[in-house]
């Protein structure tokens, strides 16, 4: 099955071109070569929750994308509001995902307790919070890849609920 994907990068710097978006890049190949997917947005925005907001409701809404992920604005910095973003648009929370990928994180560094990520559903899409590191990208989404087939299956409606259950 072929997976419509958004990448959506939450970066001052790099939606004013001060930075290159390196983790966008460990996105696309990731998604590309382990997913099956085709990549159908991308975009860059400051780090304000509502310029985040409404990327994702367009990335959702619009496109209708089976899959978004979100790289940066999950850390604790005061201008880290990807989370909250991803929480007042979503229809339901999907906790499984991003505690897997903070513990897989764990292992490596405790420094992944920090992470705030979350993961959530809007309509038939899945939203991934992924670290705005292409380190931290790699690590996180590789963590759940072996997952997201069926997860999307479930989500986008292409499969039943118990479809491959022994």
């Amino acid at each position: 099955m072929k997976w419509k994907v958004a990448i959506l990068t939450a970066s001052d710097k790099g939606s004013k071109g001060e930075r290159e978006d390196t983790s966008a890049q460990v996105i696309r190949e990731l998604v590309e070569e382990e997913l099956n997917g085709e990549i159908v947005d991308y975009r860059i925005v400051p780090d304000e929750q509502d310029e985040i907001m409404a990327a994702l409701i367009e990335m959702t809404d619009y496109y209708q994308a089976d899959l978004v992920l979100t790289t940066g604005g999950t850390g604790l910095g005061p201008r880290d509001v990807t989370p909250e973003a991803t929480i007042k648009i979503a229809d339901r929370l999907v906790p499984g995902i991003s505690e897997a990928m903070r513990m897989g994180g764990m292992s490596r560094t405790r420094r992944a307790m920090l992470s705030r990520g979350v993961s959530g559903m809007r309509g038939r899409s899945l939203i991934i919070n992924l670290p705005g590191s292409p380190k931290g990208v790699h690590e996180c989404l590789m963590q759940v890849m072996d997952q997201l087939p069926h997860a999307l299956g479930i989500v986008s409606g292409r499969i039943g609920e118990h479809a491959n259950e022994r």
